[in-house]
């Protein structure tokens, strides 16, 4: 019988890795001065996957654009108050070619480490992004018509969606590329998916990705599903996601995909290929606070769960330690990633770091650990070693009133996990702000005619309880705000 598998990823920032790197050894460094000793830690800590963020070219156009963007400049002095020039690189999707930064040791070095990778059983994730290139990528001279185009009137109505370009013999003015609800992004231009020769490049250039690493994160992949490109150009153009990953797999059988995805189109982009799709209603639903709507959320098909990436920080997403406070933190944690799916963790997450890191950035603030946030992740990275939370057996829970007219049962997220030799996990979370009280209904067998031991894997909490009353009543929680429980269920 096939089991779910459901695998831990680490996002690393690689430029600002190898600054770090570089500043302790007072010499430049690349992908090959990446300490083994740092990629056996991750393993060691049970990861399956790492996506080292930003290593393709980039230009010097974009490199400019971000230097002088004054919304973009004074981000960055907010991040780095010492901010300085060569600080700024310009952004990781801003890409001239897929081919490795030779800033950072080229496709060789990423090759080398891609096979210490491999070494330690650990996989290699890197971008893709579909919707836009750099302004200086080569495509611009040699196939203009890869490219939406504009005219001087829409420079003129929208100067912030267009870009008015001199080449060798004439001007052009072309779009920048864009969120169909934002301004363009002013050092990218947008591809146009209504030309099937540029389709077909892209898939050149996924299929040549895929010779480098064993998936691919795509930045804002539904922009070129052909409704929202229509809605956002008013274009038509063919599917795309469907024949590029059947290409790709041709090729690379087992090759990875992983969508980002807003607009709860993350059904349809695993309809569209994808092995995963970021779960982005969940994190929002966290960060509301509202129980009601996150415990809706976990009763979606486990066809549809166990294909989603949780996370609580991305390169995009404020720092979590600064966006949800402790004690929600801890619960909304819990809830993320001892649900079923792909689980997401960024770098600096587990000591809790405040300051968000832009994509043009190569230095990180200096930023005080939170000792209490790296000893809870500690123990719950710890957790997800356990075979159980990979491939066990997964159910939502239901809370009952623990007395008449008591509603707080409702705060309560809570689920179970089944393992082999009657393993069994019970992860309880009173997600909400008030002292909240409830029976959880246990849908564990032979629970009767014994006493069971209630151990919390977060903390040293013990409980001890006779099996015919959780049988009959189920399990009595009355719990502090915020309070989340992983228990261990075994007979005394």
């Amino acid at each position: 019988m096939n089991r779910s598998f459901y695998p831990l990823l680490y996002q690393i920032n690689t430029r600002v890795l190898l600054t770090d790197i570089s500043e302790k050894t007072g010499r430049k460094t690349t992908l090959d001065d990446i300490p083994d000793s740092f990629l056996d830690n991750l393993r060691q800590q049970g990861f399956d996957w790492i996506w080292f963020l930003s290593v393709w070219q980039t230009g010097m156009i974009g490199q400019r654009i971000s230097r002088e963007n004054s919304g973009w400049r004074k981000e960055f002095e907010e991040t780095l108050p010492d901010l300085r020039e060569e600080d700024i690189a310009g952004s990781g999707f801003a890409i001239t070619g897929y081919v490795v930064s030779e800033e950072i040791g080229g496709n060789v070095a990423l090759s080398r480490l891609w096979k210490r990778l491999s070494e330690r059983g650990l996989k290699l994730m890197l971008d893709f992004v579909p919707n836009h290139s750099a302004i200086d990528n080569h495509w611009v001279r040699e196939h203009p018509d890869f490219f939406i185009r504009g005219t001087r009137n829409d420079l003129e109505k929208n100067p912030q969606n267009f870009i008015r370009i001199t080449g060798d013999t004439e001007e052009t003015i072309f779009a920048h590329g864009r969120d169909p609800f934002f301004p363009g992004w002013p050092d990218t231009l947008q591809l146009n998916y209504s030309n099937p020769e540029l389709q077909e490049a892209m898939i050149n250039e996924l299929k040549t990705i895929a010779g480098l690493c064993d998936g691919v994160r795509c930045d804002m992949a539904m922009l070129v599903l052909p409704d929202v490109f229509e809605k956002t150009w008013g274009m038509k153009c063919q599917p795309f996601w469907p024949k590029a990953t059947k290409k790709v797999r041709e090729i690379y059988p087992g090759f990875t995909f992983m969508a980002e995805v807003y607009w709860d189109l993350e059904w349809t982009m695993l309809q569209n290929g994808f092995d995963y799709a970021y779960d982005k209603r969940l994190y929002d639903r966290l960060k509301e606070g509202h129980p009601k709507p996150v415990r809706e959320h976990l009763y979606a098909g486990l066809d549809f769960q166990g294909r989603m990436a949780r996370f609580l920080e991305n390169h995009d997403e404020p720092r979590a330690a600064k966006e949800f406070p402790e004690g929600k933190h801890e619960a909304a944690a819990v809830i993320t990633f001892l649900a079923p799916g792909l689980r997401f963790f960024h770098q600096g997450q587990f000591e809790g770091l405040l300051k968000k890191i832009s994509p043009h950035l190569i230095r990180a603030p200096k930023d005080l650990t939170n000792k209490s946030l790296e000893s809870f992740y500690g123990k719950l990275v710890n957790l997800l070693q356990r075979q159980i939370f990979r491939t066990g057996s997964w159910q939502m829970l239901q809370s009952c009133q623990a007395w008449e007219g008591n509603r707080s049962h409702e705060f309560f997220i809570s689920y179970c996990w089944k393992g082999d030799n009657n393993e069994m996990i019970l992860v309880a979370v009173n997600f909400s702000a008030k002292r909240s009280q409830c029976y959880l209904k246990l849908p564990f067998p032979n629970l009767n005619g014994a006493t069971w031991i209630l151990k919390d894997l977060l903390s040293d909490t013990t409980y001890e309880r006779e099996g015919n009353d959780l049988a009959e009543k189920g399990m009595y929680l009355d719990e502090p705000a915020w309070k989340a429980y992983v228990f261990e269920l075994k007979t005394k």
